[in-house]
Formats: C-alpha cells, sequence, structure tokens
C-alpha cells in the first residue's frame, strides 16, 4: 500500500506539473527573463506549492503516524555547509540553463530532445558525482 501512495502521489505531481506547463522549459526561463519578456506563471506554482505545504504539514502533523508507515521521516539537519550550498548552486545553474529542474525533466522523458537527454545525462552524472564526494 505505500509504494502504492507513492506512486500516486507521484502521478498527481506529474499531472500538476504537465497542467501548469511546468514541463516546458520556454515557460521557465520566460520567468528568469525579467528584461525580456517575463512569463510570471511559475511564480503562481510556486505559490501554491508552498501554500499547500503550509497547510498540509499542519494537518497531517496533527496525526501521531503516518497513514501508510510506522512513523513521518522529517529531516533533522538544520545547519548550512559546502555540500548543500554546492549542490543549490549547481541546481540553480542547471535549471537556469536548461529550463528543467528534475520532476518536469522526467515528465518530459516521452518528448525526449537533445537538450532534454543533455540535461538527464548530467543529472545523472551529478548523482553519481555527489555519492562520490
Amino acid at each position: 500500500m505505500k509504494a502504492l501512495m507513492g506512486y500516486l502521489a507521484g502521478l498527481m505531481f506529474g499531472l500538476g506539473l504537465a497542467i501548469s506547463g511546468m514541463t516546458d522549459p520556454a515557460r521557465v526561463l520566460g520567468f528568469l527573463d525579467i528584461a525580456g519578456e517575463w512569463d510570471p506563471t511559475l511564480i503562481f506554482v510556486l505559490g501554491g506549492a508552498v501554500v499547500t505545504t503550509f497547510i498540509g504539514y499542519r494537518l497531517v502533523l496533527r496525526r501521531s503516524s503516518p497513514l501508510f508507515g510506522d512513523a513521518f521521516q522529517l529531516p533533522t539537519k538544520r545547519e548550512l555547509d559546502g555540500r548543500l550550498l554546492g549542490g543549490a548552486t549547481l541546481f540553480g545553474i542547471g535549471w537556469g540553463l536548461s529550463g528543467y529542474c528534475p520532476g518536469p525533466a522526467i515528465a518530459s522523458i516521452a518528448g525526449l530532445t537533445a537538450p532534454l537527454a543533455a540535461m538527464l545525462l548530467a543529472m545523472i552524472g551529478g548523482w553519481w558525482l555527489a555519492r562520490r564526494v
């Protein structure tokens, strides 16, 4: 049941990305183009995600345990370190150059293009490198 719930959550996330247009890298790059044809769509999608998460966490964490698990798995680390800052920097550079972040990139695999393939290969290389460092 836990795996099914994970699949359904991923499916909802992917559908949300597709419906909102966030699988289109031009939409993301349009948001980053503040000096040109700025597209504010991304800020509304991010705002909706923040509000949903804010409310959702407060409702869910009132429970003593998750519906399909033994205990909540929440992050415990609170300090900033070089690995976190370096990873966030590389993520931002990759997102700004390609217009894709991991979720939309994976959701867009059906329409694979050369830039998307390059981004996915770079992402896999980054995961591999992060495990080695």
